[in-house]
């Protein structure tokens, strides 16, 4: 028996360096599939391309109308379009970039860029929409410095105050202010609806006016109100979307990345659009009545009513 023991023994002894070899390799394995919490929350690929290629084909727009608009800019020599016209086209490199860089919300190490990128590029476009309420509500495109100043001394302390607040949150606290993959964090569904409120609070208010005895007060410009009824929907449309994220409801979270997505891709082409495109078009119809009456003076139509 104690011969059959000693023969047993050694075979009993591997028995544990095999469970331990197991759970060796249970144990390396483990860590790349749950080191990360947000990797299987991680957006692929088309969602990346989704966001990416309209932002590039509004650079690539921009680009192409570079130069002439560079002219007719330092021909007007309008110093409020030309701060909105280079604030754009910062927005707009920063959102491309925010955009092509989605994976960085699954990349280890990243964290702390991928922050601060989601924190300029969201400070950039709501810089955008702060002046321009602030300016349009001045009734002129004024040129002078001094409205220049005004406008971007108002907007830069909301959004410098605003920006402060959430790097505070974000890198102080620990906030997952700019990560997908953090769906149930109440301080940031709180402080995003924050955010929604007052944005649809200050185009509410736009509208409210618009429609009441005082809107007089407001610029006659109905290509604003346009835009301030696409905006108001919009935000009011991401407060729904916050609200029923911060309760996990599975619709307000595919919203609010729908939101998101319109957001990114459409917002500066529709600023553009509806602000600075009437610009430089009516500087080509200032032109063409220039030359029209170049042409006029000079005897060129003089034909066309023998």
């Amino acid at each position: 028996m104690d011969h059959k023991h000693d023969q047993i023994s050694p075979i009993s002894t591997l028995l544990p360096a095999i469970t331990d070899i197991n759970s060796v390799v249970d144990s390396s394995s483990s860590p790349p599939l749950n080191s990360d919490p947000n990797q299987s929350n991680c957006h692929g690929v088309l969602y990346t391309a989704a966001l990416s290629i309209p932002a590039a084909l509004f650079i690539v727009y921009l680009g192409f109308y570079l130069k002439k608009n560079v002219k007719k800019l330092s021909h007007r020599r309008s110093h409020v379009m030309i701060a909105y016209y280079v604030l754009l086209w910062l927005s707009a490199v920063l959102n491309l970039v925010w955009c092509s860089l989605q994976a960085w919300q699954c990349t280890s190490g990243k964290e702390v860029s991928w922050n601060l990128l989601s924190l300029l590029t969201e400070s950039g476009s709501l810089c955008l929409e702060i002046s321009l309420i602030a300016f349009l509500l001045q009734e002129n495109y004024a040129t002078g410095l001094e409205t220049l100043a005004h406008t971007f001394m108002v907007s830069g302390l909301i959004v410098g105050a605003d920006m402060l607040l959430k790097a505070i949150f974000v890198f102080g606290f620990g906030v997952p202010l700019f990560m997908d993959g953090e769906t149930t964090h109440s301080v940031k569904w709180g402080m995003w609806t924050f955010d929604e409120i007052l944005l649809t609070c200050a185009y509410g208010y736009i509208l409210f006016v618009h429609y009441s005895k005082w809107r007089d007060k407001l610029p006659p410009r109905p290509a604003f109100y346009n835009y301030a009824v696409v905006m108001f929907m919009v935000h009011g449309t991401g407060l729904f979307a916050c609200a029923l994220g911060a309760s996990s409801v599975g619709f307000g979270l595919w919203l609010y990345s729908f939101i998101g997505i319109c957001y990114h891709t459409l917002y500066l082409p529709f600023l553009y659009i509806t602000f600075l495109a009437d610009f430089f078009q009516e500087e080509d119809l200032l032109l063409d009545n220039a030359y029209y009456s170049e042409m006029r003076d000079a005897g060129f139509f003089d034909s066309d009513w023998e």
